[in-house]
């Protein structure tokens, strides 16, 4: 049996069709699943969750759903409720609460808990990275530069370190254009 030019295009574009469904439905679900959770969280009253671990996750949906001051709150309030946690549950806890502020472009903020979660856990490639960025946003080129130099150290892969070191060091080699002045404009 042989297929004809036109029934070829109807099969990819079926095949296509089918393809795109798939993923669509795949993020429909997930969608469904974290409103699903958030309604959950605010049926349940924000008041009554003490769990640190609960906190993070609803906070992990507030940041998901842009709602970045919400978040805010929550990780301020898991941040107190943590002190039986592991030092890594503590360190993502605040670096979470960090990307929250910056998200709201308050960059110190967010310097402040990326430095806690980096201490809290040394090689807490994450937060280095975010904390570099934080740095990069307030225009502190150096610091943002020796923190990606410290991702590298730890995560020598480190795909964001290698691509922002690299912008950097583009940045520090800038020289503006200056021939226009021998031109005689």
């Amino acid at each position: 049996m042989e297929i004809s030019s036109f029934q070829s295009y109807l099969l990819i574009l079926f095949i296509l069709l089918v393809i795109i469904s798939i993923f669509v439905f795949r993020q429909f679900i997930r969608t469904r699943k974290e409103e699903l959770s958030l309604v959950k969280f605010e049926q349940k009253g924000f008041e009554s969750i003490d769990s640190a671990e609960e906190l993070y996750e609803f906070g992990s949906i507030q940041i998901k759903k842009r709602l970045y001051g919400q978040a805010t709150k929550t990780f301020i309030k898991a941040i107190k409720n943590s002190k039986d946690e592991p030092n890594e549950a503590k360190a993502i806890i605040e670096n979470a609460l960090g990307f929250a502020y910056a998200a709201q472009k308050d960059f110190k903020r967010a310097i402040k808990h990326y430095d806690k979660a980096v201490e809290l856990l040394p090689e807490y490639v994450v937060a280095y990275n975010n904390l570099a960025s934080a740095k990069q946003n307030l225009l502190e080129f150096e610091d943002a530069y020796n923190t990606y130099k410290k991702v590298l150290a730890i995560e020598p892969k480190n795909k964001t370190a290698k691509k922002k070191i690299k912008e950097l060091e583009k940045r520090s080699n800038y020289e503006p254009y200056s021939e226009i002045n021998n031109k005689g404009f």
